[in-house]
This record gives structure tokens, sequence and C-alpha cells, in this order.
């Protein structure tokens, strides 16, 4: 490309589906222009590469190119903006890769996306996600809002008349009880490990269930209604609902999913032949933001020329250019052309909350806990697998727990165990070993229940769950992984991930086995690789070794997790599971 010239290219995956449902009409690797540079005395030129949700690229394009005909320059250097169309979890798994970070759901890099030096993602998890998943050096600048879409629940307009619209007003505890009720709404969504405003409407969802058994019961029932529903893509999932008004077409399509305002906008664009209807439910679930990310490690000059480009995507005139792409301004009011649909809520009007990421870390408005524990609970509802869990009942686990009401560290272990298993469909084999020094027949572990479909045994394992109790004895970890690992192993599903899931809260202790280099030797000597197990390691409390977990998981795959705060195993018992990768 000649100097003085840029374009923007488009994700290939991103700009085919787009282009399919017309909402971007890109071909795939195609250009959308090049812009002659308007500053022909600049001393050389900057490349400022800048990947945007696809859905906002056209306005960023054309902001960019009016500022460098009008002459973009920083210490007299051109600046050459290359806008990239792109879909955020292509350049999330893009940057994770190179942050050594790991995103349940996202998988590997396709080679499809480039790694910018600006991101613009539709919403600020992205970032955060990125940060939670393992990524500890990544702390991208800026991240203010440079548009705003609200979340909503799109739903076909013979449907939401029957549920009231527009005249009353649904709520997602009442969307809860529609999905779970004996007629349920049949309610869809993008998979919410892939998608924004998928996650919200999950985030939303959860939320809205509530704490309790009564609220996991709850949660784990919409979560499987929605996955019948579910898509990868927001065009297979807008493709689901009903092409017809009469009633035949309008009951076996999809009947609510959550979805970007722009998303509905956009589609009744086309004048479909059942409009979608936006229902604005409450509390607002957590917008599409698209944060302004400057990612770390770019150039000092490109950093300011990145911090220009923001100022001018920061002006009252981008308003008005995001309007006909049914996008708004960060603080969530509209410019010219906005069709506004009915019940939309504006702060011009008191409707909507001025409080948005526009002025300030967007990030910040996000619950790192609640998005790992959707993102996990996702990935396990909807995905089956061959696990074999095993306890530690050494004499320490009888240890009390503070903040957990006086429970022990084997009751809050057995807890985060009873509420994992309920997320597992049928479709899973689970087994339940537990382990100490001295179990009987001279072995540290003993087996409660062999692996097998939850579909036979989930009464056997949740009644096993409630006998276990602390034993006198230490922590024999060296046999017992060995044990389990060649158990697992033996019985090998070509068809599953398999895998162990082991909790304990100390260091091995067991004069009479084998040593830490004899595990590993016997693990490296066995391990195969046409039939790998993941190992997942869960230490809890201050008397865990995380270096001589690590040592184990390096050679098994799968990865060690520690926490000196037991009440968090749950959470980090969800997400160890949705980081299981195929294949192991």
């Amino acid at each position: 490309m000649s100097p003085g010239r840029h374009r923007i290219r488009t994700n290939v995956r991103a700009a085919g589906a787009a282009a399919a449902a017309g909402v971007l009409a890109v071909a795939a690797g195609g250009y959308f222009g090049y812009r002659q540079l308007a500053s022909p005395g600049c001393s050389g030129q900057i490349e400022l590469a800048v990947a945007v949700a696809s859905e906002l690229a056209p306005a960023v394009d054309t902001a960019a190119t009016e500022w460098e005909n009008e002459g973009a320059v920083v210490g007299g250097t051109c600046i050459e903006v290359n806008v990239t169309a792109s879909d955020p979890v292509e350049v999330a798994a893009t940057v994770a890769a190179k942050h050594g970070a790991v995103l349940a759901g996202v998988g590997q890099a396709s080679g499809t996306a480039i790694s910018p030096d600006v991101w613009v993602p539709d919403s600020s998890a992205w970032l955060l996600r990125l940060k939670t998943g393992g990524a500890t050096a990544f702390d991208p600048g800026n991240r203010a809002s440079i548009a705003y879409s609200p979340v909503v629940v799109g739903v076909p307009e013979p449907i939401a008349t029957q549920l009231g619209w527009p005249e009353s007003k649904l709520t997602w505890s009442g969307l809860v009880g529609q999905v779970n009720n004996s007629k349920p709404i049949k309610a869809g969504t993008v998979n919410p490990t892939r998608d924004a405003a998928g996650l919200s409407g999950l985030l939303a969802l959860s939320a809205a269930a509530g704490a309790g058994e009564n609220g996991q019961a709850a949660t784990v029932g919409a979560l499987r209604a929605l996955s019948t529903n579910s898509a990868n893509l927001r065009q297979e999932l807008l493709a689901k609902f009903p092409t017809s008004p009469d009633s035949t077409s309008v009951a076996r399509g999809l009947g609510a999913a959550a979805l970007s305002e722009e998303d509905v906008l956009s589609y009744n664009a086309r004048k479909p032949a059942v409009p979608l209807v936006p229902l604005y439910l409450e509390p607002a679930a957590m917008p599409l933001d698209y944060p302004y990310a400057v990612l770390p490690g770019i150039e000092p000059a490109k950093a300011s020329a990145a911090q220009m480009l923001f100022e001018v995507l920061a002006t009252a005139s981008f308003k008005d250019r995001l309007a006909p792409l049914s996008l708004r301004a960060p603080d969530g009011t509209w410019g010219a052309g906005f069709g506004a649909p009915q019940g939309a809520p504006s702060p011009e009007v008191g409707g909507a909350s001025t409080e948005q990421p526009g002025s300030g870390d967007a990030a910040g408005a996000v619950d790192p806990v609640a998005v790992d524990r959707a993102v996990a609970s996702w990935s396990i509802a909807t995905q089956s697998g061959r696990m074999l869990c095993v306890i530690d009942v050494s004499g320490s686990m009888k240890g009390s727990v503070a903040g957990a009401g006086g429970a022990s560290r084997q009751q809050v272990t057995l807890d985060a165990a009873r509420r994992g298993l309920s997320l597992f469909d049928d479709s899973w084999q689970i087994g339940l070993w537990e382990f100490s020094t001295n179990l009987g027949s001279g072995r540290d572990y003993r087996r409660l229940v062999e692996i097998g479909p939850l579909s036979n045994q989930r009464s056997r394992l949740e009644q096993a769950l409630t006998q276990i109790q602390p034993t006198r004895g230490d922590t024999g970890l060296f046999d017992t992984v060995l044990a389990a690992y060649e158990a697992v192993q033996e019985e090998w599903d070509p068809g599953q991930v398999n895998s162990i899931v082991l909790f304990t809260d100390g260091k091995n202790d067991d004069d009479n086995g084998i040593s830490q280099q004899q595990l590993l030797a016997e693990l490296e000597r066995i391990k195969d690789a046409e039939r790998p197990v993941q190992v997942v390691l869960i230490g809890i409390g201050a008397d865990v070794s995380k270096a001589e977990l690590e040592s184990i998981t390096k050679v098994t795959g799968g990865g060690s997790f520690v926490t000196e705060d037991p009440t968090k195993i749950g959470d980090i018992f969800l997400k160890a599971i949705a980081l299981r990768k195929p294949g192991a």
C-alpha cells in the first residue's frame, strides 16, 4: 500500500455474517476505500491499527477519514488510521493468546483478526475477562466509551402484545418466570461466552433468579432453556425468529432473546414480516458501551496518535455519525436521525441514567465475579464431560472458615460440589472419591461412586456427598493423584473431555507414599497424547503448596487454583470446569 493511504479491512467471519443480513455491505476481505492524506509536508508516517466492533466501524472510519483529510499529524508526522471491522470474540482470542489468558468458550485465535493498537469492542466485559482470565499484565489505556446501546429483550410483536406491551412493563424476574413456567416462552441467546449482549442477558437473568436453592434451580432452568435455542453468531440467532405472521410460524419461532437495541433496530430496518419489539426490562441490563482501549505495549508516538483519534471520536458531531447506525452517544442520548423505538429510554426525558461509562473506566461498572460465574455456569450447563471429583477428608478439613457462619472447610467444599452438581445435566459422567491417609486396604483414597452417567446416579452422588466426613488422617495427595489419573485414563471416553477435579487444603503428608519425584516420573511415563486426562487441582487455605500443585498439572495438563479464602471455592470450581480444553 502506498504512503499516505489507508484502508478499512473487515474481519472475514464478521463481515460475512453482516453482509448476509444486509447490515454491513462489505465483501469479506474487501476495502471500504482508499483516502489520500491532506498533509503532503509531513515527515514520515504513523500507522495506527484500530479494530472496531463491526456495527460501529463505519462511523469510526468516516470520522478518521475526515480527520486525515483535514491533516492528522502528531509531532510533524502524518497519521494513517487503518480501521478494521472485527468480531470482538476474534480479537479477544488474539489478544488472549498474546497475553497468556484463557477465556472460557472463546477457544483459540482463528488467525482472521489482528492484534491492534486500539481496540473498540462492543463491551468492557471483554477487557475484564482478559484481565481475570490470566492476562495479569493486560492494562489498556483510556477505556472510555465512544458509543452506547442498551441491551433489551427482542420479542416478536405478536408475543410482545400477549405479554401486555406496550402498556405493561416486564421485569427480568418476570422473564425468568416466563422461561421456566409450564408453557414457556421459547427463549434463546447468542452464546454468552462469545457475545456481550448474550452475556448481559445471562447476568440479568441470574441476578433476577436470586440466591439460595430456589435461585440456583431457577438459574439452571433458564440456562437449559436458553441453550436449547442458542447460537454462536448473532445472525444465526436472528434467523430463528418467526418469518411469517401466521400463528404456527410465531409459535414455532424464537420468542425472546437478549439483543442490543442496535440489533433490533437493524433487524426491523429490513422490514421483516414479523418485526421485533425491544423490551427495556427493569432493572436495566449491562449495556454495550464500546470502550476505546489503547492496548499496552504500543510506542509513544502511536499512543499520542491514539489519544488524538479518541478526541475526534469524543466530539459532539460524532453522535450524529452514530445515529444512522442505530447507536447512541456514550451518555445514552442520540443524534439526529436516530429511530427511537417505542418505550426507548433517554436521559433527555429522564428515562435512563446519565451515569454511563463514557466518563471514565467502563470496566469499573462490571462485576468480575458475576461475569466469571455466569460464563462458567453457561459452559458447564451446556457442555458435557466425564469427570472424577476427589475430595480431601484429612483432619485439617475440620477447621472452621471465617465468614462462613461457623462452617468447616469440609462443609464449604461439599456445598461447592453440590452446587456444581446441580449445573451438570444428565449427559455428564461423574464419579466421586475421598482421600486422606490409610482409608483401608492400604490406600489413601476411597472410591465412593464410580464414574457413570448422571442420568443413572445423580441421587447416589448427592447421597454420598452428605455422608463425607473429615477423618483424623493426613494428606495422601501423591498416591491419590496417581490412582485417580490411572482410573480415568483406563476407561477414557473419546467423546468427552476426561478430567479429574481434586480439592485439598494441604501439602502431601504421607510418609508411606510415593515421593513427588516418583509421582511426576510415573505421570510422565503413562500420559498418552491420544488419551489425555486433564487434572484440575483446587487448593484451599494457606497450607497448600501452589508449587507442588503446579508441578503436577505441568505434566498432566489442566490447571491449579489456590485460594486462602475457602468461601471462594464455589466460584473457583465453576471457573476451573469451564476452562476445560476440548480433547483433554
